[in-house]
């Protein structure tokens, strides 16, 4: 899961599908990154926590870092929240292979629209709660793609 900075959408996104796999037999391993390194080593914005809190999600722990090209041998997906991010992620990448892994995250839920999730960063509470629903839904698909193709 990769965003700009890495304290507010991604860590929401890697909390989210965590917490959705822990109810499968599923052995996946989820983790998040920014393009951006200002935030290297922070918590996640604090709306974030709280907000996955509510949702009974605990992303408190987390610590933000940068995305790099190690990231394209770890992940087999690499879920990014818009444009920017993509367009940031694929200049890193050194093949077509590299490249197919990056995919919009609301793509998942709105099939080829490259519709972007939202940076809450400037939204108020309320920015943070649509994000979250928007990633919810995207991580529904995820992990119900993931259970059929076991």
């Amino acid at each position: 899961m990769v965003c700009l900075g890495n304290i507010c959408r991604s860590p929401l996104a890697q909390g989210i599908l965590e917490s959705k796999l822990k109810s499968t037999q599923l052995d996946v391993y989820v983790d998040s990154a920014g393009t951006g390194s200002w935030h290297v080593g922070h918590k996640p914005d604090v709306r974030s926590i709280d907000i996955a809190k509510k949702n009974d999600i605990d992303i408190s722990n987390q610590k933000a870092r940068q995305f790099n090209t190690y990231d394209f041998n770890e992940f087999d997906e690499i879920f990014v929240m818009d444009s920017s991010n993509y367009r940031d992620v694929t200049r890193l990448a050194s093949s077509e292979i590299e490249i197919n892994k990056i995919k919009l995250l609301l793509n998942e839920i709105l099939p080829s629209s490259q519709a972007s999730v939202p940076d809450p960063y400037y939204g108020g509470e309320n920015g943070f709660k649509n994000v979250f629903e928007l990633i919810d839904k995207a991580c529904d698909k995820i992990v119900d793609r993931l259970i059929k193709n076991v």
